[in-house]
């Protein structure tokens, strides 16, 4: 690819009429001279449009230009930048820089890269010129701007332009540069127009007013990505707590092991992306597999921890609390014992990796939107399970009245064990989200399972709907409040909150009406 571009290169150049072959070579030896000297020189290549000027300003950007003791310049080979002919490097030093012909460096690539074929160096070269902002690059931006067809290209070589005629001698290309960089809604658009104020007394006025309205773009997408966030924590709450609101909301019992379970579905995440590491083909599906993996080893241990403990504490809501907390701690040493207390890594897929731009330059992390979309997911296979199952309609009777349901046949002992287990696998996929955006540790589920009970309680004990507005409405409020009172205050307003909110409304947002609700 290099050899054909040289070759490109070299072709575009015996094209060139022989002024410009000219200028190239008497631009040359002041990249010799002084740094103010090599300066000028570069800036005279990068105005030229001379093919050859690119590899050579490339050299000297990365410290491989050298200059013989006869004064020639030696491209990478050797070779001789003025004839292309190999040369003999002995005694040869290299060219050396200072941050003014870095900064002349920046300019001229960018302007010789406007003509390259590849979309994203020419954006690159947009930016690069953008920062520069000179005058004499107005006349190159124009035409670049006339024959490019990439949209997101074009709008970056057009911002460049109005950074270009802002410093331009023109009045009303400046009025237009002014206006155009107000319609970008950009930080870097604000900057240069707060600086562009004090040396164009005549226009104020207008650079205000576009400033105010890149002010209220900014705000508008900060509101924007702060909604985003609050969102993402709240689909965060909404998978930590859908597994509470089943075995706490529906079953009554205070599972102070919740956070646990949702730590054994995480290291369950880890465990299958080792198993598929040494198999290529099933690597990229470790995620979408450790789905029902995590789902199977938290029901598994929860189905246990209810056959052999809890069944014999219903109705005794304080000691289960208290032997629930003490098999959250057996379990997180069982865990550092059998992993280690270090933290373990669990890989993003591909395609949860990066951030994604939408319209108005909102950036949202994808791994964090995929969270939303899983926790949507797994509420709606929730509801589906409990309203149009057999198991969920056994459940549903159970909870109504246990000894009605006894009588009309139905095993409430292995109706119990099923609800636990159900509730305790959906928290072990939380743990394969959380994986994704928190560390793999044993005390990972440590710190979601209070957010886990004040969305439960808050949205209505028992309630589905309830816990889904009162996940994503936790997740808003902390989101909001974090920018102003700092991550901890803003859970402490909320909780303060929430104790206000139980006084006048005790059963939550979504209170349960009927049998249900009286026991």
């Amino acid at each position: 690819m290099r050899q054909f571009l040289l070759a490109l290169g070299l072709l575009l150049w015996l094209a060139l009429p022989a002024r410009a072959q000219d200028a190239y070579t008497a631009a040359l030896p002041g990249l010799t001279g002084s740094f103010g000297d090599i300066a000028t020189s570069v800036e005279q290549l990068g105005a030229l449009g001379d093919p050859r000027a690119l590899p050579l300003l490339r050299a000297l950007q990365e410290g491989k230009l050298q200059k013989s003791a006869d004064g020639r310049l030696l491209l990478p080979g050797p070779v001789d930048a003025a004839t292309g002919q190999p040369a003999e490097a002995a005694g040869a030093e290299t060219v050396r820089l200072n941050n003014r012909v870095r900064q002349a460096l920046r300019g001229a690539l960018g302007r010789l890269q406007l003509v390259s074929p590849d979309a994203a160096e020419r954006a690159t070269a947009a930016d690069a010129i953008f920062r520069s902002r000179s005058a004499e690059d107005v006349p190159l931006l124009q035409a670049a701007i006339a024959r490019e067809a990439d949209a997101g290209v074009k709008a970056r070589m057009e911002l460049a332009l109005a950074a270009a005629q802002l410093v331009a001698p023109d009045e009303s290309a400046k009025r237009d540069a002014i206006a155009r960089l107000g319609a970008a809604g950009t930080v870097e658009a604000r900057a240069l127009l707060i600086e562009a104020r004090a040396a164009n007394p005549s226009m104020v006025t207008a650079i205000d007013v576009s400033i105010a309205t890149i002010d209220r773009a900014l705000s508008i997408r900060r509101a924007a990505e702060t909604l985003f966030q609050g969102l993402s924590l709240g689909s965060v709450l909404l998978l930590a707590a859908l597994g509470l609101a089943v075995t706490f909301g529906v079953m009554g019992v205070i599972n102070m092991a919740h956070g646990e379970f949702v730590m054994l579905g995480a290291y369950a995440t880890f465990m299958v992306q080792e198993a598929c590491r040494g198999i290529p083909w099933l690597a990229p599906w470790s995620l979408p597999l450790s789905v029902p993996a995590a789902f199977l080893v938290a029901a598994a241990a929860g189905a246990v921890l209810e056959r052999g403990l809890i069944r014999h504490l219903y109705g005794r809501p304080l000691e289960t609390l208290l032997m629930t907390f003490g098999v959250g701690m057996i379990l997180q040493q069982a865990v550092r014992t059998i992993f280690g207390a270090q933290n373990r890594e669990v890989t993003s897929p591909a395609w949860m990796q990066g951030t994604l731009m939408l319209p108005g330059g909102i950036a949202v992390t994808q791994n964090r939107l995929w969270i939303i979309v899983f926790g949507i997911a797994v509420l709606l296979l929730v509801i589906a399970a409990i309203r149009f199952t057999r198991f969920g309609l056994e459940m549903r009777a159970v909870v109504q009245n246990r000894r009605i349901a006894a009588t009309m046949g139905i095993r409430t002992g292995r109706v119990d064990a099923l609800t636990f287990a159900f509730g305790s696998g959906i928290a072990g996929m939380a743990g394969v989200a959380l994986s994704q955006i928190d560390n793999v540790s044993p005390n990972l589920g440590t710190g979601y399972i209070i957010d886990s009970f004040m969305v439960v309680v808050f949205g209505g004990v028992g309630s589905l709907a309830g816990t889904l507005v009162g996940a994503l409405t936790l997740g808003v409020v902390n989101k909001v409040l974090e920018p102003y009172a700092g991550a901890v205050l803003a859970k402490v307003f909320v909780l303060v909150a929430i104790m206000l909110f139980i006084q006048r409304r005790p059963r939550g947002l979504f209170a349960l009406k009927g049998r249900a609700a009286e026991s």
